[in-house]
Parts: structure tokens; sequence; C-alpha cells
């Protein structure tokens, strides 16, 4: 690993054993101008031979030189308006109206590891060893402005992570309309462009379209990352799959409005951008005043998607999550949600409890309903005191009732929001978002709280303190369950009031920041009506995310699916439910159900006092399996085989760091008659190691990856066994454990 500069040249390289990103001070203008990013290269003196520069149509910046053209230079974080027409990476306002910028190159620094960002979530490095940092310091005179661009190159992973600060120095006030966490100028259009789409139950639908001219983009301007679309694309060469080819893959550590896209110039040049989204976004930059934006995570994979899923993986599992639950077990947990919604009391929660704890599940989650006079989604969200008729004791005795059954006890909370009925709105109605003198949206019966406002944090925080202080609380689940409208703060001056969904979000990381401090033991889970906030930000505090409210055991093959091309399993919230499912009506088998549930967190939601004797048996020996398995699937590397977008089939698995053993898991959504032979291609073992698969045959690591495990049947000879054996019937799973001999 290292950041190589030529001072002479002002040329900048940084790379470690897998890739390679360079760029350089241009000589006339001092701006920045990028050079490559890819594969690892040689480093060399001079990268001079990478300059390319044609007289063209255009302006140019400088007067008999017809090569100044920024439209025809790759740039590092372009402005726009002085000879570049694409969409800029910032834009600044000054108080006269005008928008131009000049950022010309001043000094760098070379860092060991990795700074913290203040007040934003962040990967980490540990030691000093495991990445360097390069700082550039660009400067506008006329504005008094200093920019300063961070990339941070990992000595052991191929990732590079950008963002940048603006600080002004100036006397002079002016505002940010735009102020992007990267700028990258590809120098070819020969990608596809793939991203997560979807809405309320299913999330994390994977989309992919060829670059095309003009600009494509996904983007969020609902106050969080939202279920629409994810903070994350990617673009992969047309004959990249999981296994093979060239991707690059750029996430945005980041739960608030953003954009990416993709310019694509009528010269073929791709321009990605990603950060905050710049609709309705405007940010003063008082004097002396500084503001940073969020950090982007660029991955590039010569290996496929799998290899670039693989990057994101580790990175986010091992230095995005922090504190006392990255690295530890989780428990298995059961929800009470899909088993009582709201029609619940103390002694129906402990009989669920008590079941639970016969079939060896380890957390019992109260969620929605138990304070105010909450009967339904209409009432008592702010009134964050127990509902005395459901639970006499308050949930200080539950939670003791329930350790006492050697269990641990978690809570659900949706903090961010208020309803009308209660003593939190009396007292402060003008703690919600709204604009004064328009009518006020709601959504599922609430309003959102201003988070942009300290005393609002302050008091939520002392509400949630309340509850918890007293009480043995093991895991929260922190819920938000509707988006911003009527953006409005009535705390902030007219010309602040487009600041209001940053500083929302930045207000809803300090409540995190301040519980998790005074409580790290508690393992937060975050949710926003399943995954509208399932964002690498969001990992930074709460190590899992509730992945979706729909639970049907089909659906989240897609759901998983999609999701795990950024987020880990040890994210990836996932529970046994009931069936009928209650979000599409399927009947699915509980062995099926529990197949793709153990590809992520695992635990259950539905009431397991009504299971059959055999069911809780099925359940018993669930929990004892994923007990056994659960070190493997969090730690393992993980492995997408076979879509559910493509076709009626998915399969995946998950490979042990020392390749001594997998978990296959293979699901086929409908029965079909007389089908062709199926073979399922394993990927990630060893070669010349020798598997066992179920405690049965055993088979190389190089058969299993180039021939496959073989699904059809042998029936020589035995005719009467093949017409009478029996069928699996619709939703199918099949679990193939492999252990080295």
């Amino acid at each position: 690993m290292s950041i190589t500069i030529n001072e002479s040249h002002l040329e900048f390289h940084l790379y470690n054993d897998q890739i390679s990103y360079i760029f350089r001070v241009l000589e006339k203008s001092h701006q920045l101008e990028h050079l490559y990013y890819g594969k690892r290269i040689h480093h060399r003196d001079s990268f001079a031979h990478l300059i390319e520069r044609e007289i063209r149509p255009s302006c140019n910046m400088f007067e008999g030189d017809h090569t100044s053209s920024m439209e025809h230079i790759k740039q590092e974080y372009p402005s726009f308006g002085s000879t570049d027409f694409r969409f800029p990476a910032h834009v600044i306002m000054r108080e006269d109206g005008s928008h131009i910028t000049n950022f010309v190159y001043q000094d760098f620094r070379v860092i060991k590891g990795k700074k913290s960002i203040d007040h934003l979530p962040a990967t980490y490095v540990e030691q000093e060893t495991e990445a360097d940092t390069l700082e550039i310091d660009l400067f506008d005179k006329v504005l008094q402005c200093q920019l300063t661009l961070t990339y941070t190159i990992y000595q052991d992973r191929n990732v590079i992570s950008r963002h940048a600060r603006f600080v002004n120095i100036g006397k002079e006030d002016y505002f940010l309309d735009q102020a992007m966490s990267m700028s990258l100028d590809l120098p070819d259009d020969q990608f596809e462009m793939i991203h997560l789409q979807g809405a309320w139950a299913r999330e994390g639908h994977l989309e992919k379209k060829r670059l095309s001219k003009g600009i494509q983009s996904i983007y969020s301007n609902r106050g969080a990352s939202s279920h629409v679309f994810n903070p994350f694309l990617a673009l992969k060469r047309f004959q990249t799959d999981e296994q093979k080819g060239e991707v690059y893959g750029f996430s945005l550590v980041y739960s608030g409005n953003f954009l990416a896209q993709v310019e694509v110039d009528t010269y073929n040049v791709s321009r990605v951008t990603m950060g905050i989204n710049p609709f309705q976004f405007k940010w003063k930059l008082a004097a002396g005043e500084s503001f940073q934006t969020p950090e982007c995570i660029m991955v590039y994979s010569d290996h496929g998607l799998n290899g670039m899923s693989q990057t994101f993986h580790k990175l986010y599992r091992d230095r995005l999550a922090r504190g006392y639950w990255r690295d530890k077990t989780r428990p298995i947990l059961i929800n009470n949600w899909e088993a009582t919604y709201f029609d619940f009391n103390e002694d129906k929660v402990l009989q669920i409890a008590k079941t639970a704890k016969d079939l060896g599940i380890e957390l019992f989650v109260l969620d929605d309903g138990w304070f105010g006079k909450r009967d339904d989604d209409s009432s008592s969200l702010g009134d964050w005191f127990e509902y005395e008729e459901k639970l006499p004791n308050g949930i200080e005795g539950l939670a003791e009732k329930v350790e006492e059954l050697d269990m641990r006890f978690g809570l659900w909370f949706e903090p961010e929001m208020v309803c009308k009925d209660t003593r939190l709105f009396e007292e402060h109605p003008d703690w919600i978002i709204a604009t004064p003198n328009r009518r006020v949206s709601h959504g599922r019966n609430q309003f959102v709280l201003d988070f942009s406002r300290c005393e609002v944090v302050d008091h939520l925080f002392n509400l949630m303190d309340q509850i918890i202080s007293k009480s043995k609380i093991s895991y929260i689940k922190w819920d938000m369950n509707r988006h911003i409208t009527e953006a409005f703060s009535q705390a902030l001056p007219t010309d602040q009031q487009g600041e209001v969904y940053h500083r929302y979000i930045l207000g809803v990381y300090d409540l995190y920041e301040r519980l998790i401090e005074k409580y790290p033991e508690i393992l937060f889970e975050s949710c926003a009506g399943g995954g509208a906030r399932f964002d690498p930000g969001m990992l930074y505090y709460a190590p899992q995310t509730w992945t979706s409210d729909d639970t049907d055991a089909v659906e989240r093959l897609k759901i998983q699916y999609g999701t795990s091309m950024i987020y880990p399993l040890s994210s990836i919230g996932s529970h046994v439910s009931d069936i009928p499912n209650h979000q599409v009506g399927r009947m699915t088998p509980i062995d099926t159900r529990a197949a793709v549930a153990y590809f992520g967190t695992f635990g259950y939601e539905l009431d397991i006092t009504k299971l059959s004797d055999q069911e809780k048996g099925q359940v018993r020996e669930q929990v004892a399996f994923f007990k056994e398995n659960r070190k493997l699937i969090r730690n393992g590397e993980f492995h997408r085989l076979l879509s559910p977008f493509d076709d009626n089939i998915t399969a995946w698995m998950v490979v042990s760091e020392d390749k001594t053993e997998a978990l296959v898991g293979y699901y086929k959504v409908l029965a079909k008659p007389n089908e062709p032979y199926q073979r399922i291609k394993l990927t990630g073992l060893d070669p010349n190691q020798l598997y066992q698969v179920n405690n049965e045959t055993s088979y190389y690591g190089d058969e299993l990856m180039n021939i496959g495990i073989i699904l059809a049947g042998n029936y020589i000879d035995r005719a009467s066994d093949y017409w009478s054996r029996e069928h699996p019937g619709d939703y199918q799973a099949r679990l193939f454990m492999l252990k080295a001999l």
C-alpha cells in the first residue's frame, strides 16, 4: 500500500496490490485531472503518457490554448460554468448571485491511517498500518474558501474512500447549493448500471440497464435513503457476471437524501457523482464555518459482482459496524409483532417468551403497542411511558420476568415520530416539521419531529433514557415509518431552510450516538417500515437492519439477494413468520422459511404458542442448526450462484475463511414436470480439498466447482422407486452442508 507523489509533476498515485488510482495537477489551471482508476498497474516516475488532449470545438480557459477546455478533461471534483458544461461536483452561490468557482491546487498531506469524520458515520481503521490517507487542499481566492478532498486507500482491501470539506476563511457568507462526496470521470461508457429499486415490502430488487448518452440517476428526496432506491450503484462491463469480469461499485455512507448519477457525454466519457441530493439543499456557509460531506466508498473488482460484494461485506462488517456487538455472536430472537400486533398483555407475551425459551430462542422483543394508549397505529407516538392496562408491571417488570427465563429482552421505539393525541404534541406543537400556513400531511397517522433542533433530540433522549435506565434491555429496534413532507423548521431562519433535511439526519445520528455511548452493550437494529433506511450510515450505529416488512420466504429471495450486493449477512434482518404469510398470503413450508432466513441474522416472528408439536420440533431443530452454523454464516464469504431475477431457481452459499466448511442454499419456487437435469456449480472452495456433503458422499472442491452438485437422482434399475417417490411440490428448499475431510 502506498501513496506516491511526483512533486515535480504533481502526480498522485494511490495503490495497493489490487488497485491503482492516479490523478495530477494541471499545469495552467492548477485544477485536478483524473488519469486512471482500476486494476493495479506498475508505478513509474511519470504518468504523463496517460494525458489525452486534442483540439476540439469548445470554449477554452486560456487565450491561445485550444486544449484548455475543462469539458474535454477528466476531472476529480469539477465545477460548472468555466468551459465544463457537464453536471458538477459542487455549486456555490455568492451574495451577488454568481456561481462561478475556481478551486486551484494549494497543498497536500499524507497521513497514516484514517481520520474519523465529525458528526457523520464513516469507515475506520484500528491500526494506522491498515490505510493511508491523502488530503488535497484547493483554494478559491475570490471566495476565500478552502476545499479539502480526502482519499483513503486500504492496505488489504480494493477500496478507496472519498469525501470533501469546505471551509469559509473569508468575511463573506455564501451558499453551498451542491456538495457531492465524490466525482469520477471514466474514459468510456461500455457499462451496465446496476442498482437496487423497490417499494415498501419489495425492497432491494436488482435492476440493470446499459449506459446511454445523458444522465441516468437514482436518488431520494424523502428525508431518508428510502425503499425506492438504495444509495448504491455499480458499473459493470457487459460480459461481467457474478464470478468474473470488471465492475466498479459506489456506496454512500449516509441515511438522508442522496443522489447517485452517471452522465455520459457525447465523447463517451462517463461521469459518476454521488452525495447529498442537491434538490432542496442549500447550506449557508457563513464566514469562519465549514461543511463536511458524507463519505463515499468506491470498490473496484475484476472478479465479478461477487468480488465487489465480498469487499463491501468485509469492510462494512468489520470497519463500519463497531462497538460491543460487532464481533459477538448475536442472539436468535422472537418478535411478537406478527404474533399479536397491538393486541397483547403481559401474560400473552410471557407465554410466547416461555415457549420460545423452551425451543432454544435467546431474545424476546416486544414490538409496537407497549406505550401511551397505543391500541392501533393512530395514537400515542411520543408518549414513551408504559401502557399500564397492558403491562401492569411496566417494562421494568416485564424485562425482569423475561430475564428470569434466562432470555434477553428487547424493545421497539419510534423516536422520530409523534401523534397529535400525545402529551408531547400538546406541549410542543411547534416541534413537528411543518410549513407555516400549509396543510400538514400525515403518514401512518403520525408526524415527523424536527430532529434538526437540539432541544428535540435532547427531549427524546431523556424520554428513552427513563425507560432504558430502569429496565434490563439488551436490544432496541429503532423504527421510522414515514417520510418528511412540508420540510420546514420553525427553529431555522429563512436563509437556512435548505438545511433541514441534512440537519435532520445529523440529529438522528446524534441521538444514536448518545444512546450507544451510555448503553454500549445494547444491540440496535434499525428499521424504517422495513428497509427504507437500510444504508451504510445506519450500520455505523446499528449493526443490523430489518430488511423488509415482507417476511414471505419467496419474496425474501429477491429482497435478500439484491441486498447482498452491498450488505453483509450479519446486517440482514431475517425472520421465520407465520402462514398464510401476512403480506402475500402464501403457504410455504416452515423448513423453506427457515432455509431463507438462515442467510441473515435469523429469528422468528409468529405466535409460537400456536404451533403443533411437530412444528415446535422443527423450530427446535432449526434453532440448533443456526447456533451450530452462525459463526460460518456471519464471518464466511458469501457467494451468489443463481439469481431469482433470472429464473425460478435461486442459489447462494457461504464459505468459511479457511475453506473447510460451506453452507449452500438452493430454492425452487414452483415445481415443474419433466424438467431438464439441474446442477449447482459452487465457487470459493479449495479445489484440492475433499468435502463431505450432508454427511454423505464426498467430492473434491474442483468437482463441486466445475461439475457442481447434481440434483437429479440415479434411478437405474429402480423405475418403481422413481414413480413412487415423494414430490416436494412448490416452494421447496434444500440445504447442503459441506465439511472438509
